[in-house]
C-alpha cells in the first residue's frame, strides 16, 4: 500500500471542503481552544511568542487564524501548490508558506514549538515518516496537535458513504466508483491501534471527550446544537471514564496532543479531562 501510491497533490482542487472558509476557520478556533488548554494560556494571544506550523496547510485559513493567535511566526506547508498560491495571496504577509513534503520539513531539530497535523495522516504515503519527521523539529518542550480520523468510523467523512473505510482498497474503489463521487478511494484510514502505533516516540493526552463533553470551552458550540446537544452534553458530562473508554474503538475522530517531554495539560480542570493514551 505506502510506496506503491502516489502523493496527492492539488487536494484542493478537487475537494471544495478545503476551501469552506467558515468551515476551517470554526476547526482552527476549536485547535487553538485545544492548544491553548494544554499550554495552560488563557486571553486572544494564546500562542504568543511561540513558532508555530501548519502541516498540510492548504489554502491556508487554519495558519491564518494560528498567526491571529499571537504567534511569533507562523508556517504553512503542503504539496497543494494551487491551495498555497491561494494562501499566499491572502495571507502572507503574517505567514510564511512554503512547498514542501512532510517527510522532509525545511527546519532545524528541535525549532518548532507547536505543529499541526489536522485530518491529513489519511491523505499522504507515509505517514510514519512524517510523524518522525515532526518529532525531529519539535522543541523539547513543543506540543503536536493530532486530528485524527478513525477508520472504524461508521460514516466515512470525505465521501459520506457508510462503512467506506472498512473496505480493502479494491472493493472501496467499487464502491466510491458505484456511488458515483470518485474514479477511486484514495484515502487511507487506521485504527485506534493503528494511530497508537503511529504516534510511538511521543507522549499522548487524548481530548476527544473533554471537546465532545464541554464544546463551549473548546470554541465547538456547534458540534451539538439545540435541545438535543444539550442532552448529548450532559451525557457525555456525567458518563463513567470506563464507560466512555469502552466507546473509544469506535469514535470516528480523535483529537490528541503529543510531546516529546513529559508535558501534561496545564488548564483548568475539566469534567471530563485529558486521558493519555498509551502509544503501542
Amino acid at each position: 500500500m505506502g510506496s506503491q501510491r502516489q502523493a496527492q497533490l492539488e487536494y484542493s482542487e478537487f475537494q471544495a471542503a478545503m476551501l469552506d472558509e467558515a468551515k476551517r476557520r470554526r476547526k482552527a478556533a476549536k485547535i487553538i481552544a485545544v492548544l491553548a488548554h494544554f499550554l495552560g494560556r488563557t486571553g486572544d494571544a494564546p500562542l504568543a511568542g511561540l513558532t508555530v506550523a501548519d502541516v498540510g496547510c492548504s489554502a491556508g485559513f487554519i495558519a491564518d487564524e494560528l498567526a491571529a493567535a499571537g504567534a511569533a511566526r507562523t508556517f504553512g506547508l503542503d504539496i497543494d501548490v494551487p491551495g498555497l498560491r491561494k494562501a499566499a495571496t491572502r495571507f502572507g504577509e503574517r505567514v510564511e508558506f512554503v512547498c514542501a513534503d512532510g517527510t522532509a520539513l525545511p527546519f532545524p531539530d528541535g525549532s518548532i514549538d507547536v505543529l499541526v497535523f489536522n485530518h491529513i495522516y489519511e491523505h499522504v504515503v507515509d505517514p510514519d515518516a512524517i510523524m518522525a519527521e515532526m518529532r525531529r523539529v519539535l522543541a523539547p518542550t513543543g506540543v503536536l496537535y493530532l486530528g485524527l480520523g478513525n477508520r472504524l468510523g461508521i460514516i466515512e467523512p470525505h465521501y459520506k458513504l457508510p462503512f467506506l473505510s472498512y473496505l480493502p482498497p479494491a472493493l472501496a474503489d467499487r464502491y466510491v466508483r458505484a456511488s458515483g463521487r470518485a474514479d477511486s478511494y484514495y484515502e487511507r484510514f487506521r485504527t485506534r491501534r493503528g494511530l497508537r502505533k503511529m504516534v510511538r516516540g511521543f507522549r499522548v493526552h487524548d481530548y476527544t471527550f473533554p471537546v465532545l463533553a464541554t464544546p463551549e470551552r473548546f470554541a465547538g458550540g456547534e458540534l451539538f446544537p439545540g435541545v438535543a446537544g444539550k442532552v448529548v452534553r450532559a451525557v457525555l458530562g456525567g458518563m463513567p471514564r470506563a464507560a466512555l473508554r469502552a466507546l473509544l474503538p469506535l469514535v470516528p475522530t480523535y483529537l490528541w496532543v503529543a510531546t516529546i517531554g513529559d508535558l501534561r495539560p496545564a488548564g483548568m480542570p475539566l469534567p471530563q479531562p485529558p486521558d493519555r493514551v498509551r502509544p503501542l
